[in-house]
């Protein structure tokens, strides 16, 4: 696996990236089309991504920091694959070589499920691990979506 760093993605990394979200994140937060996607993409404001690319130039990992209300914002995918074996430790690291802080919203229970039925399985407990701390009080409640914000600090 090797990492990569750009400002800006290609139609096919867009591509793959957009089926990783659907397959690995809650059915509630699908993308329904390639264009839905992309919509979501240009509403970030000067983001930063990082792929992990496999051998076959598969991307198997997507990292994106943003700004958002005057704090940088960040959301991660791994492929299920090859979550646990600290692939996930290795973008983050690279993600906190040069932003002081990172934001984000973690989904903090089980009951959500992927689109192939299975569990989707809470990452607090990664992003504990890794030095994120819970910002306690501060909550994301939607219909698709109940997280809990993070927040790690240099």
């Amino acid at each position: 696996m090797k990492s990569i760093r750009t400002k800006k993605l290609t139609s096919l990394q867009k591509y793959e990236v957009l089926n990783l979200w659907n397959n690995e994140y809650p059915e509630k937060l699908f993308h329904g089309s390639i264009s839905d996607f992309e919509t979501w993409l240009e509403s970030l404001e000067n983001p930063s991504y990082i792929l992990l690319i496999d051998n076959n130039r598969s991307i198997k990992g997507w990292y994106v920091d943003f700004d958002r209300d005057n704090e940088k914002w960040f959301v991660i995918i791994l492929d299920s694959k090859i979550q646990g074996k600290g692939l996930g430790r290795i973008i983050l690291n690279l993600a906190k070589e040069n932003k002081p802080v990172l934001n984000g919203w973690v989904i903090d229970h089980d009951k959500d499920r992927k689109k192939n039925g299975a569990v989707y399985k809470s990452p607090l407990q990664f992003y504990l691990k890794n030095n994120f701390q819970i910002i306690s009080g501060e909550r994301f409640e939607l219909g698709k979506i109940s997280a809990v914000k993070i927040t790690w600090k240099k």
